[in-house]
């Protein structure tokens, strides 16, 4: 494996937080993949990206492509297409670099060639209702 890029750039940021909103992938109203288990992925430079654990993707629909990418901060990316057709869909980094390391298992998808849907966590704040009106300052 090629080496990392964070220490030619030690202050490029990507961001890896799991969310435990419900995010669902769909395409052409078939669900390729939804859970309450996704990482939101913010990378300088880049969008965000939703990660959905390899366990919560239909890789039934899905076909492995030969395309594979490198990128400095994440490792080396190995693509997946839908299964009836040519267009790349999804990603992911088999063996991310350290810095990273929550990425493996996960596979991101293109948001412009899927619909990506994210919903409120469960519970929204604890399970307890947002506070109305001011604190009495007694």
């Amino acid at each position: 494996m090629e080496p990392s890029g964070y220490p030619a750039w030690p202050d490029y940021r990507v961001d890896v937080r799991r969310v435990r909103n419900l995010v669902r992938v769909t395409h052409a109203d078939r669900i390729l993949g939804e859970t309450t288990s996704a990482l939101l992925v913010a990378e300088q430079d880049h969008g965000i990206a939703f990660y959905l654990p390899a366990t919560d993707v239909r890789f039934d629909l899905l076909a492995p492509d030969r395309y594979t990418s490198r990128c400095p901060f994440k490792g080396t990316a190995r693509y997946w297409r839908l299964a009836d057709g040519p267009d790349l869909v999804a990603w992911e980094y088999h063996e991310p670099y350290l810095e990273v390391a929550l990425l493996c298992d996960h596979v991101g998808f293109y948001q412009d060639r899927v619909r990506v849907e994210v919903g409120v966590a469960d519970p929204s704040v604890s399970g307890q209702p947002y506070p109305t009106g001011s604190a009495d300052a007694n």
